[in-house]
């Protein structure tokens, strides 16, 4: 599969600082986690505060086969040295480091460990961050149909990743097969909306401005029973994360596209004005 770069000298572009990131889903130690990716982003970009929003590592695919490749350990040293420095680490585990659940409201080093939190933007904006997984009541019909969905999903990476390799063949760059798959199915458009549903619910209980997530690898922005709802998605299929500028607005970045650009002026990104949205 092409890396970053093939598409773009590292040395072209000044990188970017950005008040808050929000990453999630990396599912380090899973063959199918886009970890270039996910070294050039976070090599290129400085930040405040960054949020791990949880399936940080994947455990539940490393009990199955262990597998932890070097680029994977970068990743884990990366985001210990930002803690080091001047930028402060949130990590939500979610369903897939589970384990780490339990020491929420601890510290491992310089990074906290939180269940959910709540962001202030510059805008003073309120947002509930947690992965989501505390919402799986309300989306899953079942343990059988949880486990059809697994091993669908599962049969859906193995296409997306003999998908992108004869594309790297080709020398074309990745796209998401899966996400595009999904986006057509229409049981997991309903799962979506329940998820939506459920997630905003808990935003509005608590009488906050919205609410930011992942756990469904869906990178999005809506506004649902006027809450703002962002998925910050992933870096299985979509290789997206969650910027607040210093300003207070919000924006979902598709990194994939990002590196294809040779400036940072270039950058296409789907701006979410969460400061009108909200409103």
């Amino acid at each position: 599969m092409p890396t970053p770069n093939d598409y773009l000298s590292i040395s072209m572009i000044k990188a970017p600082h950005f008040r808050s990131v929000f990453i999630s889903d990396t599912h380090l130690g899973n063959k199918d986690c886009k970890v270039e990716f996910l070294l050039h982003f976070l090599n290129n970009m400085t930040c405040d505060r960054l949020y791990l929003v949880g399936d940080i590592v994947d455990m539940w695919s490393m009990s199955k086969q262990f597998r932890w490749p070097d680029a994977h350990n970068e990743v884990i040293h990366k985001v210990i040295q930002l803690s080091h420095e001047s930028t402060k680490v949130i990590f939500l585990p979610g369903n897939h480091d589970a384990p780490l659940q339990k020491y929420s409201g601890m510290q491992f080093g310089d990074i906290e460990i939180k269940r959910q939190y709540v962001h202030e933007t510059a805008a003073n904006k309120h947002y509930l961050v947690l992965h989501g997984d505390q919402c799986d009541g309300d989306v899953t019909l079942g343990r059988f149909h949880a486990w059809i969905g697994d091993k669908a999903y599962d049969a859906l990476l193995f296409a997306n990743r003999w998908f992108n390799l004869l594309r790297s063949w080709r020398k074309q760059s990745y796209w998401s097969l899966a996400g595009y798959i999904k986006q057509r199915v229409k049981g997991a458009n309903k799962a979506i909306a329940r998820y939506k549903n459920a997630t905003t619910k808990r935003a509005k209980e608590l009488q906050l401005d919205g609410v930011i997530c992942g756990h469904i690898h869906h990178p999005e922005s809506d506004m649902v029973n006027g809450i703002h709802y962002v998925n910050d998605g992933d870096w299985i299929e979509n290789c997206s994360a969650l910027v607040e500028d210093s300003a207070g607005n919000l924006q979902l970045i598709d990194w994939v596209v990002y590196t294809k650009k040779e400036t940072v002026s270039e950058l296409d990104l789907r701006h979410l004005d969460s400061k009108n949205k909200a409103a």
